[in-house]
């Protein structure tokens, strides 16, 4: 692999490491990716008292009308199940576990499998992302990118390299949500676009995470969530040559 400064040089070489050679498993992918998911969910419920704050009666049988419970001096129904306004019969339950248990082995292969999908042109290339064809994947910069204080600097930095189109692409992918969740504060959604990882919190961290769809980590925030957005492998990754090494030590 190439190394390249942030004039987009190639400075250097860089061996891949044996933790990108995992056999690639896109099912085992998939699966790690779907336990973090379901693990990560919030447990929901209506409230206790939903559909209950009514004072009701039935009007019993003999009128030719359904026995459900009706507003006091009114015939409106009310508060019974299926009635506009009424409690829900079986409604989800609070105390629901949603998680979903994945062996430790199992979970260590869809990480080490999605990061073997990074190093394939041809499986991130599938995957929507774009980039200079000349470079090799994953992209190795050197050290001195953690120093960058700037989001301008970050921006020719990247442009540079060549592969600031995939954070274009992400901008010009920004849609609307469909369904109700543009109501609940998830009005759009944006495309995933290049993963940043760098050996530990430095400047870079803040001048890089606001440009679109980029995600900026460290080798022990790395997941095959992270790595396989949606279960999808092949995204396309910058990582420093320090960072480099510690992925390096990654085993099965």
């Amino acid at each position: 692999m190439n190394i390249y400064d942030l004039e987009g040089n190639v400075t250097g070489q860089a061996n891949l490491p044996a933790s990108f050679k995992i056999e690639y498993r896109p099912d085992v992918i998939r699966r790690a990716v779907t336990s973090i998911e379901a693990n990560a969910r919030q447990a929901f419920a209506p409230g206790p008292n939903s559909g209950m704050r009514h004072s009701v009666q039935t009007w019993g049988k003999g009128r030719g009308v359904s026995r459900v419970q009706r507003l006091m001096g009114s015939s409106r129904a009310a508060q019974s199940p299926n009635n506009v306004g009424g409690r829900r019969a079986h409604p989800p339950k609070a105390e629901k576990d949603l998680g979903k248990k994945l062996n430790k082995k199992e979970q260590a292969l869809g990480k080490l499998s999605a990061l073997h999908a990074t190093s394939s042109p041809e499986i991130v290339k599938a995957r929507g992302h774009k980039f200079n064809d000349k470079l090799t994947v994953p992209v190795v910069v050197k050290d001195d990118f953690e120093s960058i204080k700037t989001t301008k600097e970050a921006v020719k930095a990247l442009s540079s390299i060549g592969v600031y189109e995939d954070v274009e692409r992400a901008l010009n992918g920004k849609k609307i949500r469909a369904g109700r969740g543009k109501m609940r504060g998830r009005r759009y959604r944006m495309p995933k676009a290049l993963l940043v990882v760098v050996s530990k919190d430095c400047d870079a961290w803040n001048s890089i995470r606001n440009l679109p769809g980029i995600d900026i980590a460290t080798p022990n925030g790395l997941n095959a969530s992270i790595l396989a957005p949606g279960g999808a492998p092949g995204r396309l990754m910058l990582v420093t040559e320090s960072a480099l090494q510690t992925i390096g030590g990654w085993h099965r």
